[in-house]
């Protein structure tokens, strides 16, 4: 069976460079829908030296790699418009193969399905650890690409950027405004459950996997929603006060 192609052109080689920017010359393409987590990899990125590409859906994804050639890929599980495990598969299949392929997830328990589905390493969001990022994808690049000898470790942590976090929240009132079938329930309650916690709010991650639970249960929705609403507009109240 032949194996599909993503673009035309092989993926470039790269190897660490530089030590206090190890990512130095990589391009790192995330596929991620959260304003507020793919601002935390571009902050991420740039203190490494990587450069970064943003997809926030599996379409604009496969848009970006028929003309760009990144050297690692980090992909959410749950996207708007499909599975992250679907698109892990298609990029792990593909020829050529994209170095680097991470699932990320603010669910743990998508590490299984992102390794099965032929992701090379997972990361839990929140993604705050300069050097835990770093070490994901340097301890995945190819032997030879990867750094020769002892290395300081960074301690930088990464923080909630409050304009992708209210647009985040903006975004989750809108689709809530115009919820009106499954699909939209369980999109905006994984959502959620990622943007509280990067934003560590405990009662909005309840919140929202109560939702979840709820409505994988059968049971009746609308005070799940009612309370979610109250709870994001509280938010972005607070958000537009500060």
């Amino acid at each position: 069976m032949e194996q599909e192609r993503i673009g035309a052109d092989a993926f470039p080689t790269w190897r660490v460079t530089l030590p206090n920017r190890p990512l130095t010359g990589l391009t790192v393409l995330v596929i991620e829908d959260s304003r507020v987590a793919s601002e935390a990899v571009r902050l991420l990125c740039l203190r490494s030296g990587a450069r970064i590409r943003r997809a926030d859906s599996i379409r604009a994804a496969l848009r970006h790699l028929q003309t760009y050639r990144p050297g690692a890929v980090m992909v959410d599980m749950g996207l708007p418009d499909g599975d992250g495990a679907d698109m892990i598969a298609t990029m792990a299949k593909a020829m050529p193969r994209v170095p680097v392929i991470l699932g990320i997830s603010g669910d743990p328990a998508n590490r299984d399905a992102a390794l099965r589905a032929g992701a090379d390493g997972f990361l839990a969001k929140p993604i705050e650890s300069l050097a835990l990022f770093q070490e994901a994808i340097l301890a995945v690049l190819p032997p030879e690409a990867r750094p020769r000898g002892l290395r300081a470790l960074p301690d930088d942590m990464i923080t909630a950027d409050p304009e992708a976090l209210r647009d985040d929240l903006a975004h989750v009132a809108d689709v809530l405004a115009q919820a009106d079938d499954t699909g939209a329930i369980d999109y905006i309650a994984r959502f959620l459950a990622g943007v509280a916690r990067s934003a560590h709010d405990r009662m909005l991650e309840d919140a929202a996997t109560t939702l979840a639970q709820d409505h994988a249960d059968g049971r009746a929705l609308a005070m799940d929603v009612a309370r979610i609403s109250g709870l994001v507009q509280d938010r972005l109240a607070a958000v537009r006060i500060s």
